[in-house]
């Protein structure tokens, strides 16, 4: 006997949550999900598709504000799925006669409301103006095609200040400092120049170091109007008065780019 008999309908296939994907449980600690978000990612590369996702996935779970919000969307889809799974009570089908008129009664006893007539024009008005709010919102939000430009903007940016953040040379530290921090926004800069005084400055003359940075790759990680994520994969060159032969280490780094005035610069790092 088919399903269609006993008028039941197969259930959904839950979309999988953030939680899923990384594979641990709703109650984990941010220590776990770090854990899970890099191991998973371990074996990829940047451009797999599955890179992002598991960066947006970790980017959500582990800002605590964010996580308390997905949290809450995750509830409330849960309970409106438990609602919908409720069957619904069967209604005796009616017996077609003739139209009533409003105020009458039909056979099965129901008697026809009167629609006032000020409620119908109230209804018009309000659907009037959720439809110019619809065109509003549609002609302000900015096409796909923005924001892929956009996004290109940024990656653009981002691949020319990692360069410059990431390399100093101890016998020219101003022209170092000065180069990085064209490319930095208010917060940061006052974080970059902070660490650049307080140890490379005080550091690097007497060790002689020179850091070069290369860039190796880069992908784009997320972005929306006016802002975006960029991985990039760098090498970074190292030579001091101890070890004359350079030193390369790997380094991976996620810019937040933020369009100030027209121009993308980098308003958060994280190695």
């Amino acid at each position: 006997m088919s399903d269609s008999v006993t008028g039941s309908t197969p259930a959904a296939t839950p979309t999988p949550s953030w939680y899923d994907l990384l594979g641990v449980a709703p109650d984990a600690s941010a220590d776990e999900i770090r854990a899970a978000w890099r191991a998973q990612i371990a074996d990829l590369d940047p451009t797999d598709r599955r890179f992002s996702v598991l960066n947006q996935a970790a980017e959500v779970l582990l800002d605590p504000s964010r996580r308390a919000a997905y949290d809450a969307e995750l509830a409330a889809a849960s309970a409106l799925a438990e609602q919908d799974a409720e069957p619904e009570p069967e209604v005796a089908p009616e017996v077609e006669g003739p139209a009533a008129e409003p105020g009458e009664t039909t056979r099965s006893g129901a008697r026809v409301a009167l629609v006032p007539g000020w409620l119908l024009a109230a209804v018009a008005v309000l659907t009037l103006a959720l439809v110019a709010t619809a065109v509003v919102l549609w002609v302000r939000e900015p096409s796909a095609g923005d924001v892929e430009a956009d996004a290109r903007s940024a990656q653009a940016a981002a691949e020319r200040a990692v360069v410059p953040i990431l390399s100093y040379d101890a016998t020219h530290l101003d022209e170092s400092k000065a180069a990085a921090q064209q490319y930095l926004t208010g917060k940061l800069r006052e974080d970059y120049d902070r660490i650049f005084t307080g140890l490379i400055e005080k550091n690097a003359p007497s060790t002689r170091t020179v850091v070069t940075a290369t860039l190796v790759r880069s992908s784009i990680v997320r972005a929306d109007e006016g802002h975006a994520q960029i991985f990039l994969l760098v090498n970074q060159t190292r030579t001091n008065k101890k070890y004359t032969e350079p030193e390369v280490y790997k380094n991976w780094v996620t810019l937040t780019m933020d369009e100030v005035d027209g121009s993308w610069l980098v308003a958060d790092m994280t190695t």
